[in-house]
């Protein structure tokens, strides 16, 4: 019985560690133009967004704390008790204004370095011979 156990046993393939891992070294040698251009563009509307919306909530939170209050009666202290409100120059449309020009300002300069960024490492590319990546498949 214990030969018919060895012969089973011997036909029975042992369980291999894993699969073994294979590396692979590539060069990055060129970066598609319109590919870097879009994405460049999606970073800085992620960008202009986030500008956008913490602008909103930085002025909410001055407002609930009484910054703007305590701004008031500081400005009125130095200008000699003459009466100054800093709510009618800082308005929620004109924080939200002038966030969305700096937002679309800097959406239009990220886009640009993208594509600027993709075209340098291109030309250099060709002088040096790209990136060298590698990769090990698991």
């Amino acid at each position: 019985m214990s030969n018919t156990l060895k012969r089973l046993s011997s036909k029975i393939p042992k369980p291999s560690k894993g699969p073994e891992l294979k590396q692979v070294r590539l060069k990055l040698v060129y970066i598609d133009f319109l590919s870097a251009l879009k994405l460049s563009f999606l970073l800085g509307l992620a960008q202009a967004i986030v500008v956008i919306v913490a602008s909103f909530l930085l002025y909410m939170v001055f407002v609930q704390t009484g910054i703007f209050d305590r701004a008031n009666t500081v400005a009125g202290q130095v200008l000699g008790g003459q009466q100054f409100n800093i709510k009618d120059v800082i308005s929620v449309g004109s924080v939200l204004g002038f966030s969305t020009l700096v937002a679309g300002i800097n959406l239009v300069i990220i886009t640009v370095l993208g594509a600027v960024c993709a075209i340098i490492y291109n030309m250099s590319a060709k002088i040096v011979g790209g990136l060298s990546v590698g990769f090990t498949n698991q």
